[in-house]
């Protein structure tokens, strides 16, 4: 029978994986072996994938991909045996540039805290998540210690080192090319036999190893006994527990990091895995084969070892057609003998070696594990609540940003207008003053509001990702995403780009399927990062305040909408690629460490306040220039010749009625004059900026935004908006004029736009803005071109230059259809 055939907490040992190519490679190095017990656990709300159990840990697979792989509920998983590993001496041939420093790189597989530890020994703030792919590069950090510098290098999760992902191969390259001095191997203590996987094939690769046996707490709680002492032995690699969440076992583990350096500075005694008897025959055979050929920074049984598996990379190293054939000859004897490819053959040997000893060196007790994390799903996941819960979280991450943030944006809102009122009393009058009133804290100021709103937003996502949550949508989303064309994976930086579309286009690297990469990366745009959350909140708040959260709420949906149908266009049209198997680890819920959330909200905020010392103050400071010149000499005349009449008229009347007048006739003479003057100022300022060089700018762009109920001022927001969303915001602070001496003492950005009427035209006299026009804006700011750092990291990771291009014209092109027909569509009903 097939797995897919299995019932809901039935077991069965596996017989064969009739997969080909990377889909049997990839659950091969997932622990999908000969011989393995695997469990289903539960169906997908929507019946697919299916979670299954094995090797102590979740993963999850597709129907159609657990039908390839046969099993049998009769048959006993075998005893565990393990091939003695083979002692041998390696020489260090290379000498280090500084004999005092250390180059350290972390790896591990992903869900293991490996970053976590990074952050912990560097002090640093990378963030950490609870699913796969969120380290996307490497990070260095440099730190003393034992009389060393120590250089750590935190590199990307990765299941093994084969051609799979890109992180694989990133990691693989890192490792001989760089040659750390010391490979930090990061293991799961909850998840040993999948996690040593890694760790054979870094001691095939000669790595100077030390382990760090992390969440070694957890291990102790199930009451497992682990002899990582005996382990070490075997491995000759020296085995320390650490917790680092809690800073358990880190000194330790620096000690014995400079002992292995120090103990390895010219040679040191290492292991190399043992086969079986069969398989090393054909290793040596294709050693020396080899031996001759290999002129790569590889170890030669490491690179005998990856052309016995058909490693594409490794066999294309190789020119001679006679070795390429008796290396296919080597590979079809193990397929002969062992009825599954070599690369099968040899993944099972190691699994097998693993298998062996564990049973040697692990007792595992007999309580239930992951309970909590069976209880949580059988409520998140469950098949009529996992939807609804969905929904819901989101609806309260969106709610709660407006909400929540309502009050503390209010109370920035006001210390701003007294920043402005302060400044302009206290420079002299003229550009300068203008300037930095008007324009710097104004058009600053109109963002900086937005801060708590964002701190929010991040805070909630961070929880999303330290629980283990984010995993979790994507495996109840698979079966809508590959309906879409798009992989269940896609749904993690789809949902990351609600935070950020930039290291969520990096975090696609977690699909290995090239062409689902790209076509995710060309959706993830329309997801509404924390750049367009200003601007949601201030139309929203301006025009549709008692709804204003659950529309927040709808306009990322809408979002969530459109990158689907795009993603449907586009698998039709332009992607017709296979799609890659969904294999993929359900991590175990976990609380969120308190300080490592702040600490990520924080750094994700403070990148948010850089924004506004960087790329919002250059163009604010652009965008006044371009609004306050030319200036009208006659203009400028005409306006202090009208000041001068109304300052006539004040003092006529004072001195007039000086004898007559109460204190409350004298104030109410002086408000008139305020407001009178006041007046004059806002016509001639409006005047002057309708002839200015932006206003020229706007003019030109206005004729192709009107049909969808914008005016110049609007246009002129948008093109801004290209830098950086938030800049639309800034923008519209100093374009319209927010004004520290109207009546109140600070005139609002809201109230302005509420206000906001045509000058000139045909349309003079009537409002700017409606509920439609600020419908229509909304849509537009959604879908239009990306910030250019995004449209940038796009054209990095897709590896050409055309789907940057492609990116901006779809974008813009569909936002203008899509506003189109909301404000015509909403001119109808509101």
């Amino acid at each position: 029978m097939n797995l897919s055939e299995l019932k809901t907490g039935q077991s069965a040992v596996i017989l064969k994986i009739n997969g080909l190519g990377s889909f049997n490679k990839r659950l091969t190095e997932m622990g999908f072996v000969k011989d393995q017990t695997v469990t289903v656990i539960k169906n997908a709300p929507l019946k697919d994938p299916i979670e299954y159990k094995l090797m102590d840990y979740e993963v999850s697979l597709r129907r159609s991909e657990a039908e390839l792989i046969e099993v049998s509920l009769d048959k006993i998983a075998p005893e565990p045996h393990m091939e003695q590993p083979v002692e041998v001496k390696r020489e260090v041939t290379e000498k280090r540039k500084s004999a005092k420093q250390i180059k350290v790189a972390l790896v591990g597989n992903p869900n293991c805290g490996k970053t976590t530890l990074f952050n912990l020994i560097s002090g640093l703030n990378e963030h950490v998540g609870n699913y796969s792919g969120v380290t996307i590069g490497s990070k260095d950090a440099e730190i003393q210690f034992g009389g060393y510098s120590l250089v750590f290098t935190d590199l990307p999760g990765t299941y093994s080192l084969s051609e799979y992902s890109p992180e694989e191969l990133f990691v693989r390259e890192h490792i001989t090319t760089d040659k750390p001095d010391i490979i930090l191997n990061v293991l799961d203590a909850t998840n040993l036999e999948r996690n040593l996987y890694l760790t054979c094939q870094l001691i095939d690769i000669e790595a100077n190893l030390v382990i760090s046996l992390n969440m070694f707490d957890e291990l102790q709680k199930r009451e497992d006994k682990f002899d990582y002492q005996t382990m070490g032995t075997l491995l000759s690699v020296p085995i320390v527990p650490t917790v680092a969440k809690r800073n358990r076992g880190i000194n330790e583990l620096l000690k014995t990091i400079v002992e292995r350096y120090d103990q390895t500075s010219e040679s040191h005694l290492g292991v190399k895995i043992n086969y079986g008897l069969y398989n090393e025959q054909h290793i040596e055979s294709v050693i020396k084969l080899i031996q001759d050929e290999n002129k790569s920074l590889y170890p030669t049984r490491f690179f005998a070892i990856k052309l016995l598996e058909g490693d594409a990379l490794f066999l294309n190293q190789i020119k001679d057609e006679k070795i390429l054939a008796a290396i296919a000859k080597e590979q079809a004897a193990i397929k002969r003998n062992y009825g599954e490819t070599a690369e099968t053959a040899l993944a099972d040997a190691r699994y097998g070696f693993i298998s062996g000893a564990l049973h040697e060196t692990l007792k595992k007790s007999t309580n239930e594990r992951n309970k909590s994390t069976r209880l949580i799903d059988s409520v998140l996941t469950n098949q009529y609540l996992s939807f609804p819960i969905f929904l819901g979280i989101m609806w309260l991450i969106f709610y709660g940003t407006f909400t929540l943030g309502e009050y503390p944006m209010m109370l920035l809102e006001n210390l701003v207008g007294i920043l402005q009122s302060f400044t302009k009393d206290i420079l002299p009058t003229g550009a300068v003053n203008d300037l930095i009133s008007d324009g710097i804290i104004g058009g600053v100021g109109s963002v900086i509001i937005f801060l708590p709103n964002i701190l929010i937003l991040f805070l909630f996502i961070s929880i999303l990702e330290d629980t283990g949550y984010m995993a979790r949508t994507a495996f109840i989303m698979d079966k809508i995403m590959h309906k879409v064309g798009l992989h269940g994976k896609s749904f993690i930086p789809l949902i990351m780009g609600f935070g950020c579309n930039v290291p969520a286009v990096m975090a696609s690297r977690i699909i290995e399927n090239r062409e689902n990469r790209i076509l995710t990366m060309l959706i993830t745009p329309f997801m509404s990062c924390s750049a367009k959350i200003p601007v949601y909140i201030l139309i929203l708040g301006t025009f549709f305040p008692n709804n204003a959260g659950n529309m927040l709420f709808l306009i990322h949906i809408a979002g969530i909408i459109i990158a689907a149908i795009s993603a449907l266009i586009l698998n039709k049209f332009v992607f017709k690629g296979k799609d890659k198997p969904f294999v993929m680890e359900l991590p175990p819920y976990r609380m969120p460490h308190i300080k490592n959330t702040f600490k990520h909200m924080w750094q994700k905020g403070s990148q948010y306040l850089q924004k506004m010392g960087g790329v919002i103050l250059v163009a604010v400071v652009i965008i006044w220039v371009l609004s306050y010149y030319p200036q009208s000499e006659a203009l400028q005349q005409q306006q202090a010749h009208n000041i001068a009449k109304v300052e006539q008229w004040h003092t006529e009347n004072t001195i007039a009625g000086a004898e007559n007048f109460k204190e409350s006739d004298i104030a109410q003479i002086n408000k008139t004059k305020d407001s009178l003057i006041h007046n004059i100022n806002f016509k001639y300022n409006t005047i002057q900026q309708e002839n200015s060089y932006l206003a020229q700018v706007g003019k030109t762009i206005e004729p192709v935004v009107s049909p969808l109920g914008f005016d110049w001022k609007i246009a002129v927001c948008l093109t801004a908006g290209i830098a950086a969303k938030e800049i639309i915001v800034s923008t519209m602070g100093v374009i319209n004029q927010i004004d520290a001496d109207s009546e109140d003492g600070s005139e609002k950005l809201q109230e302005r736009l509420r206000n906001e009427t045509y000058t000139t035209g045909e349309r003079i006299g009537q409002k700017v803005y409606n509920k439609a026009v600020g419908l229509s804006m909304l849509m537009f700011t959604l879908i239009y071109f990306p910030c250019i750092a995004t449209v940038t990291a796009i054209h990095r990771e897709a590896g050409h230059v055309k789907w940057m291009i492609f990116t901006v014209i779809y974008t813009t092109g569909l936002a203008w259809i899509f506003s189109f027909a909301t404000y015509n569509i909403a001119k109808l009903f509101i």
